[in-house]
């Protein structure tokens, strides 16, 4: 039977971030395209790319690429270069923001596990509780680090995205307990507690439905 109702529309099947990226910057240097823009495309672009790479995991839509795999090692396959250019000047209490410390994290735990290792040691018993939320475990070591960032990704693509925020805010100020250890690491410190504090407002930004 036919009818003048409208028909429920479906989800939309979201592309690769490569492929969106070649659509949008074919032929270009991303960095230097990115730059040409202006403030609000460019605010634009890393909220659209943030949305898009979340919603398609999220969705758990069975063409949709990337998958929540290969979300995880995004920074793999396009290079931190390029989440950088998209992500690195968004607001820190945004989608984009927030993506873009967890990739950071990740990195920073694959390419200097042992040196963010001796950093938890040394700050978990000072922040016990924090310790707990992040969850890597007492007197964790380089592959529980790097197993922690991975699964932070996972759960912010599969799991509760607030609480996988909460994990690395946590793990965050562990670290930055740790440094204070160390007279020298102060001014790193006071970065990891500002990396805490974004990811825990982003939290609740998620919560409240207003993370964009």
């Amino acid at each position: 039977m036919v009818t003048d109702q409208p028909r429920p529309s479906r989800p939309a099947r979201f592309p690769d971030l490569t492929a969106l990226i070649d659509a949008r910057f074919a032929d270009a240097d991303l960095a230097d395209a990115v730059s040409a823009l202006d403030a609000s495309s460019r605010a634009e672009l890393a909220a659209r790319t943030a949305a898009m790479v979340v919603a398609a995991a999220r969705r758990n839509l069975p063409d949709a690429v990337p998958s929540e795999a290969a979300l995880v090692g995004l920074a793999d396959d396009v290079g931190m270069e390029t989440l950088a250019a998209l992500w690195r000047d968004a607001e820190p209490v945004s989608l984009a923001g927030a993506l873009w410390i967890l990739y950071l994290l990740r990195q920073w735990c694959r390419d200097r596990g042992e040196e963010i290792t001796q950093l938890w040691r040394a700050g978990e018993g000072y922040a016990p509780a924090e310790a707990a939320v992040a969850g890597v475990g007492s007197y964790a070591g380089a592959d529980q680090v790097r197993e922690m960032a991975d699964a932070v990704l996972r759960g912010a693509y599969q799991g509760d995205f607030a609480v996988a925020l909460e994990r690395a805010a946590a793990f965050f100020r562990v670290v930055a307990a740790g440094r204070a250890q160390r007279g020298p690491d102060a001014a790193l410190a006071a970065g990891n507690e500002r990396a805490a504090e974004h990811l825990a407002a982003a939290a609740r930004a998620w919560r409240a439905g207003t993370l964009r």
